[in-house]
């Protein structure tokens, strides 16, 4: 008898009659039926824990700048591209938005060969979030990538064989696109998140955040690679290993830019990776952060997921980190910070996108 009226109990249960999950009898119960959700880590990222660490200085403040005082902060889990964005994943970009196609499968082909619509959305995008107007001429004119770059860098250099080649040329295609300003990659993330999320949406799968670029503290903890208090992406204090070779793609000595095995930039996926699994967190290019730079940005900035904005959009400077293949040692440490301006472009500065995690908020360990 008792196991008759516990069976009898689960079915009234699960029929509504005791309230249960449909909402009977006046229970709180939530919303049924909403969508499952994952975290799926996309193609090419991997996954940064959330934690604590010290962001700033870990050596002689050699200029004096007192622009990187250390600060402990908290950041939440992301996922981060492991290489620099490349050209040719650039290109999947511009062809999506100047109406090509060539090279992508059905699935990647712009939607009636003009990309016209999600244009239209970027520029919206870049006008809401960044007061960034432009007109879909130019805008085909700012996502470009500037191929002059490797002239007007260098005064009485020979690098019109980079200017001819280095964007065109297959030779190149897994090299880190350059000649890209701030807005462009905000551009091309924006690209990338709807790209991802109208495929989930066919396939009935809720979106995930938007991709972007990262913070000043998220690029600096995920080089890190989980290491507190180090000077470059790898462990120890120095830019060789053990058998004297060197870490990264830099400037080693004057006028020694081959000493590393590359003249100027390098395979987005050279050397070896730190312990998140990042590639060239420190040189070959700089990259672009999301944050306005502001010296004395670290003094009042939040201690748990800190971002830098100027509040009256007349800062014009953005956060560059990691150093790059023109550069000396000193601005491969992680918590060498400078910048540019945003509507600048550079043969030494491209990007990597990041997406934050959601559903979760934890310590380091067990994923959802």
């Amino acid at each position: 008898h008792l196991l008759l009226l516990s069976l009898l109990a689960i079915v009234l249960s699960s029929c509504g009659f005791s309230g249960g999950k449909t909402g009977k009898n006046g229970e709180l119960t939530g919303v049924m039926g909403r969508p499952a959700w994952d975290n799926p880590i996309p193609y090419g990222m991997v996954y940064i824990p959330p934690g604590s660490f010290h962001m700033g200085q870990n050596d002689q403040d050699v200029n004096y700048s007192m622009n990187a005082n250390v600060k402990q902060i908290t950041m939440s889990a992301f996922y981060m591209d492991d290489t620099e964005i490349s050209n040719n994943e650039y290109r999947q970009f511009i062809l999506a938005m100047l109406g090509g196609g060539e090279g992508m499968d059905e699935a990647q082909a712009p939607e009636g060969g003009s990309g016209g619509s999600i244009k239209d959305s970027i520029i919206k995008f870049l006008e809401v979030y960044y007061d960034y107007k432009t007109t879909t001429e130019e805008f085909d004119k700012l996502i470009y990538p500037d191929t002059l770059v490797w002239l007007r860098d260098f005064a009485y250099a020979y690098n019109e064989p980079l200017v001819e080649n280095y964007w065109w040329h297959p030779a190149f295609d897994n090299y880190p696109v350059v000649g890209v300003n701030w807005y462009a990659a905000q551009a091309f993330c924006n690209w990338r998140g709807q790209f991802y999320n109208s495929f989930r949406a066919e396939h009935e799968l809720p979106p995930i955040p938007r991709f972007r670029l990262p913070t000043e503290a998220e690029w600096e903890y995920a080089a890190r690679g989980g290491y507190e208090h180090k000077l470059y992406p790898w462990p120890g204090m120095y830019i060789r290993n053990s058998h004297g070779c060197l870490l990264a793609n830099f400037k080693p000595g004057r006028g020694d830019y081959i000493a590393d095995n590359f003249e100027y930039t390098a395979p987005v996926n050279a050397y070896w990776p730190n312990d998140y699994g990042l590639y060239n967190m420190s040189g070959n290019v700089a990259e672009w952060c999301e944050d306005d730079f502001e010296e004395t940005g670290y003094t009042y900035s939040h201690d748990l997921n800190p971002v830098y904005r100027d509040k009256l959009k007349i800062n014009k400077r953005r956060v560059i980190r990691g150093g790059s293949w023109k550069d000396i040692a000193y601005f491969l440490s992680v918590g060498t910070r400078t910048y540019e301006y945003a509507d600048t472009t550079k043969s030494f500065i491209g990007f990597r996108c990041v997406v934050s995690e959601i559903g979760r908020s934890g310590a380091v360990g067990e994923r959802r």
